[in-house]
């Protein structure tokens, strides 16, 4: 079984006049056959650190980095840990050397399940991993609410969740679909995590 800690809650708002945004999302760190695998680092140094610290680890104890998209709030950490390893969906970096993912559909040297689940972005994937608490989806921002949205976890609100930023709310809405047929609960790119309403 694998064991999900979340390190630190995603957030996204909106700041003053401009409505600019500012984001950093949820980053779990997974725990599977002795591997330790960092989902989505984010764009908050400081309380990634600080979450790392309070489990004893620090930043070369993470074995594997996994990005479930290319949007710059879930990945300018990665800067924090120069000698891991970065995956996503398709491809493992190696410092400066591409190496294909292996098909498997899993990460590397354990179970965790590798999902396509584009929509809000074309590239984007989640991770399923089996936990004593169920099958917990590490969901990105397939799932995701501004601080002062009110997060409705029904089935109806959440396949209908307004996503601005979708690059195609179409395959987003079958994306989701999916997500809530293999899930028992789910921790979104921003928002709380929370039971699958329909398990």
């Amino acid at each position: 079984m694998a064991q999900v800690t979340l390190l630190t809650q995603g957030y996204a708002r909106r700041r003053g006049r401009t409505g600019k945004i500012q984001a950093s999302p949820t980053s779990v760190l997974i725990e599977d056959s002795g591997v330790r695998v960092l989902v989505d680092p984010g764009a908050n140094a400081t309380r990634l650190l600080e979450a790392l610290s309070r489990l004893g680890l620090a930043p070369k104890d993470v074995d594997l980095i996994f990005l479930t998209h290319y949007h710059l709030d879930h990945l300018l950490n990665i800067r924090l840990f120069p000698e891991v390893d970065v995956c996503d969906q398709y491809f493992l970096y190696h410092e400066d050397c591409e190496i294909r993912f292996p098909r498997e559909g899993a990460i590397p040297e354990t179970g965790v399940e590798v999902i396509p689940t584009p929509g809000h972005s074309p590239e984007h994937a989640s991770l399923l991993a089996e936990t004593d608490e169920g099958a917990c989806l590490i969901a990105g921002d397939l799932f995701w609410w501004f601080d002062d949205a009110e997060q409705k976890t029904d089935s109806e609100a959440l396949l209908s969740l307004e996503d601005e930023f979708a690059s195609d709310p179409a395959a987003l809405k079958v994306s989701r679909k999916m997500a809530l047929d293999l899930a028992d609960w789910i921790v979104p790119g921003h928002g709380r995590p929370f039971y699958n309403p329909g398990r």
